[in-house]
């Protein structure tokens, strides 16, 4: 019994150490840059704070027609993948157009996904310092006749795991399954 105890326990660990991620693997991880923007209850938010969760971080803006729904919609695919284990993955989104994702705008726009989804806003200098930090490109458009405007923008999902270190990020696109299998990997 000991050595068929012995025989599972090295197959799962081999397993375990061999392990493929699916997204692209920052090696050796990066300590991931603190910053404090504003929630969508107006309260400060510290990525430093987050220790002990898996920070998904997606950039994007409310008024944004395609990507930034879809994004959203996956976390909300991923929080069901994850089932109770989503509860120590915190879902962000931070916003690349502040003029109009204020506070107010943020708290209407991001829970139709997930009430427990969090927004994050704040001022262009702020922001900026965050977008440069992560690499973020964000251009706004001219406006048209009625003022609305789109917003180019990066449009992977940053992964900053439970010691505060940036170690993956997603392309658009990659399938929610593959995300979820990285992310139960790094919360066992």
């Amino acid at each position: 019994m000991v050595i068929g105890l012995g025989l599972v326990f090295g197959a799962w660990w081999l397993s375990q150490r061999n392990y493929q991620y699916q997204g692209s693997l920052i090696e050796p991880p990066v300590p991931a840059a603190d910053f404090e923007l504003t929630d969508t209850n107006g309260q400060a938010f510290r990525l430093s704070e987050q220790r002990g969760k898996i920070v998904l971080v997606f950039f994007g803006y409310t008024h944004c027609p395609d990507v930034c729904p879809v994004t959203l919609s996956q976390y909300k695919q991923l929080k069901a993948l994850l089932d109770e284990k989503a509860e120590q993955v915190r879902f962000v989104f931070i916003t690349v157009d502040p003029e109009r994702d204020t506070v107010e705008e943020m708290a209407r726009y991001v829970p139709n996904f997930d009430s427990s989804f969090i927004g994050l806003t704040g001022s262009l200098a702020d922001l900026e310092q965050v977008w440069k930090i992560y690499g973020v490109y964000a251009a706004r458009q001219p406006a048209d006749e009625q003022g609305n405007y789109l917003v180019d923008h990066t449009a992977r999902i940053y992964l900053v795991d439970q010691d505060g270190n940036w170690r993956l990020t997603f392309p658009f696109g990659m399938e929610s399954s593959k995300i979820a299998s990285d992310l139960e990997y790094l919360l066992r």
